[in-house]
């Protein structure tokens, strides 16, 4: 087999995609449930569905569109982010999904050679983004042991003592991976006091002075009566997406929500946005505008509904011991940590409950911390959701008892 010498090394040094080691996994696995990856068994709304379908024929949906989104969609995303979310000096841009967002705001804001700042567990699409624009030196933070929230008091210290100051922080709120909501009062604490300090060490003449990116992509997707809320300010870039909330992960709809008032970062966003996607596909753009149209009740009326899948995966984890399951409090997964003494290879217990026990998760090394699992409760119906949590509680039952007992030749 021949090779080609020249692959570019930010290529080459970028991380394989776990979702696609996962697609190869569950190719050999014969009728494996998935806990895997993070989707929703929902449909978009049928009535935003119809009227789309109504649209195939119309000549505008087969061009090139605004490169910052339908102004008709964008006006009512701001609408929306006034209503529901707090935030009222913030301008739209609406992308080809979230993942693709978070590109535009690497390559807007920062250089090669750049520090940022994640914290483990990290989603790992955004780690990967960093490595494949240049951005090498990736400062990963600690989450609290306890509750697995960002550790405040060591970013600060990493805000105060990195030279130059670090060009970005991140934090998925709710988590992916592990489902953590991070309360409101240490988010703004958070943002507020420790980012907005290292961020005046440098003046607002350019849109690089923006230092805090944050992800909603499952704002509605909270639980147990705590509401989700969002922080505003010239150093906030939120994410937000349509992929988990109105079941369209396939239509690709994302939306950056970005500071109006900082002076050129508008034109630096459109320029990666004219070279990438150059706008989100245009009928995609119509169903998340019908698809809005339903309110948010749509949503909230579905997520309740992943509430008994969270207890059937919850229950389906107890053979791991008191304590060792985190998150769930919002988004549509659980964080478990695997059994300590034994020196497993999480991707190894992964492929192994695939092959063995039929169901599959994604291992904690993806997102910075090996010897964990990430579970996905959303992206099947209560009944296969049963199924499916089952096969893992036989896996992990065995797994604790036995270990990784081999298949039969």
């Amino acid at each position: 087999m021949g090779s080609y010498r020249n692959l570019a090394r930010r290529a080459l040094e970028t991380d394989m995609p776990v979702m696609v080691r996962m697609q190869e996994l569950l190719r050999g696995a014969k009728n494996c449930a998935s806990l895997a990856q993070g989707v929703v068994y929902w449909q978009p709304p049928k009535e935003a569905l119809d009227k789309v379908q109504k649209l195939v024929w119309e000549p505008s949906i087969s061009r090139y569109g605004v490169d910052d989104g339908l102004p008709e969609l964008r006006a009512a995303l701001i609408k929306k982010l006034r209503d529901e979310n707090k935030l009222h000096k913030s301008s739209v841009m609406v992308t080809a999904g979230a993942n693709q967002a978070f590109v535009n705001l690497v390559l807007t804001l920062c250089d090669a050679g750049d520090s940022v700042v994640m914290f483990a567990p990290y989603y790992f699409n955004s780690y990967m983004s960093f490595q494949m624009t240049g951005v090498t030196n990736i400062l990963v933070g600690p989450g609290k042991p306890e509750t697995l929230y960002p550790d405040a008091d060591w970013l600060e210290r990493i805000l105060s003592e990195t030279k130059p100051v670090p060009k970005l922080v991140t934090v998925v709120n709710p988590g992916n991976p592990s489902g953590t909501y991070i309360p409101d009062s240490l988010l703004k604490e958070d943002t507020r006091s420790s980012i907005r300090e290292a961020t005046v060490l440098r003046s607002y003449e350019s849109c690089s002075d923006i230092r805090h990116y944050s992800a909603k992509l499952v704002e509605y997707f909270m639980y147990d009566g705590l509401k989700h809320s969002c922080v505003e300010g010239n150093h906030i870039i939120n994410v937000f997406s349509f992929s988990k909330a109105y079941g369209m992960m396939g239509w690709r709809v994302g939306y950056i929500a970005y500071p109006s008032e900082v002076e050129g970062l508008a034109d630096q966003l459109l320029k990666v946005q004219d070279n990438i996607p150059i706008c989100a596909s245009i009928i995609s753009q119509h169903l998340a505008l019908y698809s809005l149209e339903m309110g948010p009740e749509w949503v909230t009326e579905r997520v309740q509904t992943l509430v008994k899948n969270r207890e059937i995966v919850l229950e389906a984890l107890s053979p791991l011991g008191e304590g060792s399951v985190k998150g769930g409090e919002g988004a549509i997964y659980l964080w478990a940590k695997l059994p300590e003494g034994h020196g497993y290879d999480d991707f190894e217990v992964v492929r192994w409950l695939a092959n063995r026990h039929r169901v599959a998760v994604i291992p904690g090394s993806a997102s910075g911390s090996p010897g964990n699992l990430r579970i996905s409760f959303g992206g099947l119906t209560e009944t296969d959701c049963k199924e499916a949590a089952g096969r893992l509680k036989r896996g992990l039952e065995e797994l604790v008892k036995d270990g990784l007992v081999k298949e039969q030749e």
